[in-house]
């Protein structure tokens, strides 16, 4: 019997499918560290917090803002690049502070977590990023912040002071609240735009937003190289910026409560002076011009109050409209 070999297979019309590219593993920690003038450190601070992420088992990238160094501080980084492929460096030409710093990097950061170490090497990353993760992990918070221990320098002060001011002026029950802390995603995206020195209210505005915040001990050690870049010429400045930061907080959506309050007050205590001086005029007939005329002021100035808080919560009821307009762009984007 003669067995014809099998027909070659029939090509299918249907083209086929190409696959889509595998996108890149999101990084589950974003380890954010602002560097100025950090050439002795910086090598170390870099290499340690990617071995950090071995330890926890975990992918992650770091982020470096060279802020206007004026050292080899860009060269090293530049070298650390090649070794490291999640390592991204941005540059500042000039000093813009921590603050424009950190703004840079939460924008450009992609982790569940971001983590916020120094480049000096006062913190140890491989030590201290492993003990902030856990504890947000098996205590379930939003934000962890490393409390220094066997702290020994010329700061020691002024951080006691800035310590005693974020407890009882802002709520943040943490003894170290301008140090390294970790922050979940949403945290970070909470954040208001960041002016000045607002980088050392991180908690406070995150204890205000709802979010629950945490501490656990870290070790310190002095920094190897280098000098601190703080002074205590910024004390009044910070003391300024959390007057403002509260103010704005507080107030922010409701601006009517401040003016208005304010304004109501000085109605009351100017229509009670007016009262006085009209009953001193009829059963005395004794008249105290200066008293009247500045009671007279005051009403005008409150009245101003007044005014201004519906200018500024017509301006509140219009940037909330904005805002809601730029979320509703970006979620088309997302989808797009």
């Amino acid at each position: 019997m003669d067995v014809s070999p099998p027909a070659p297979p029939v090509p299918s019309s249907k083209p086929t499918e190409a696959r889509p590219p595998e996108r890149p593993q999101r990084p589950r920690l974003s380890v954010v560290i602002p560097a100025r003038n950090e050439e002795a450190t910086i090598a170390q601070v870099v290499e340690r917090s990617f071995a950090a992420f071995q330890e926890l088992g975990c992918p992650g990238e770091v982020l470096v803002v060279d802020d206007g160094s004026t050292d080899g501080t860009g060269r090293v980084l530049a070298q650390l690049q090649e070794r490291y492929p999640a390592l991204r460096v941005l540059t500042h030409r000039q000093s813009l502070g921590m603050t424009a710093a950190l703004q840079r990097m939460f924008r450009a950061s992609q982790g569940e977590i971001v983590v916020l170490i120094p480049g000096d090497m006062e913190s140890d990353p491989q030590m201290d990023i492993p003990a902030l993760v856990r504890h947000m992990e098996a205590h379930n918070l939003d934000v962890v912040a490393g409390w220094r221990q066997g702290r020994r320098d010329g700061k020691a002060l002024a951080s006691a002071i800035y310590n005693f001011v974020m407890r009882h002026l802002a709520g943040v029950d943490v003894h170290d609240a301008n140090w390294i802390k970790a922050m979940r995603r949403e945290v970070v995206e909470s954040f208001p735009p960041l002016r000045s020195d607002w980088h050392r209210f991180l908690l406070m505005i995150a204890v205000h937003n709802g979010f629950r915040v945490g501490e656990v001990r870290t070790f310190y050690q002095p920094r190897p190289a280098g000098s601190s870049k703080f002074g205590f010429r910024r004390i009044p400045i910070s003391f300024l910026d959390v007057l403002v930061v509260k103010f704005l907080l507080t107030f922010s959506r409701a601006p009517m409560r401040f003016f208005g309050g304010l304004g109501l007050i000085g109605i009351t205590v100017s229509l009670a002076i007016l009262a006085y001086l009209t009953g001193l005029y009829l059963l005395v007939g004794k008249q105290q011009r200066p008293i009247f005329w500045a009671a007279s002021t005051l009403a005008v100035i409150s009245v101003l109050l007044f005014l201004v808080g519906f200018l500024a919560e017509l301006i509140v009821s219009q940037g909330e409209r904005i805002a809601a307009l730029e979320e509703k762009l970006r979620d088309g984007e997302g989808r797009g």
